[in-house]
């Protein structure tokens, strides 16, 4: 697939609403601009690439709509060289973005398919510091723990304990939890058993499932 000036004419668009929208760190919004969206994306769909809209990706995920990925990243507060655990790669955008960032990048997919085609094309884009796992990410990476940050890309119904256990402190976890819609949540790990926790507002989310399915 290729990248035409038409592409980086719409992802041009795109960013300067996502500016309007209130998102304002300039690494994200270049990240964005590098990174082209329609590469996730099936090609039905790729007309639509730079609309700041969710669309399908197959076996019932999306690839999120620009802004909330914008917005978590934001709320992530990424810095180079950080590890970052990603749980729910999908369509593997968000890993591309955290990786052109800086970042070292574990990210976690449940769904087999999905975990292949992500690796799949993240490899060809040769994009640096990403490992990929199929695994529940329930359990998180407790052999690879502990991580700077934890971004949940799908909606939980309650935190999961097991992914608090594996920050550092001084660390934090952006995660949406609620059943049909879900507040978007900032925990900083402050001690070993001590958290606080900052509300963002109401987003939503595919849910988040344990176990894995595999192909």
């Amino acid at each position: 697939m290729r990248d035409t000036f038409l592409h980086k004419g719409m992802r041009k668009k795109l960013i300067d609403t996502l500016r309007k929208k209130g998102i304002n760190d300039e690494d994200i919004l270049q990240a964005m601009q590098q990174l082209p969206r329609h590469f996730f994306m099936d090609t039905a769909f790729v007309k639509w690439a730079y609309t700041d809209k969710a669309f399908p990706i197959g076996n019932e995920q999306t690839i999120s709509q620009p802004y909330t990925v914008a917005f978590q990243t934001q709320l992530l507060d990424v810095h180079p060289k950080e590890k970052i655990l990603e749980i729910g790669t999908g369509s593997g955008y968000q890993a591309g973005i955290l990786a052109l960032l800086g970042a070292r990048v574990f990210t976690i997919e449940r769904q087999e398919a999905l975990y292949h085609k992500a690796q799949k094309l993240l490899g060809k884009l040769d994009l640096g510091n990403i490992r990929f796992f199929f695994k529940d990410g329930y359990k998180g990476l407790p052999e690879y723990a502990p991580f700077d940050k934890i971004l949940v890309t799908a909606g939980a119904e309650t935190i999961p304990q097991k992914l608090l256990q594996q920050l550092n402190i001084g660390g934090k976890m952006v995660i949406p939890v609620g059943k049909e819609n879900q507040k978007m949540l900032v925990i900083t790990k402050t001690g070993e058993e001590k958290y606080e926790t900052k509300d963002y507002g109401h987003f939503r989310f595919v849910p988040f499932l344990s176990g894995v399915e595999r192909e």
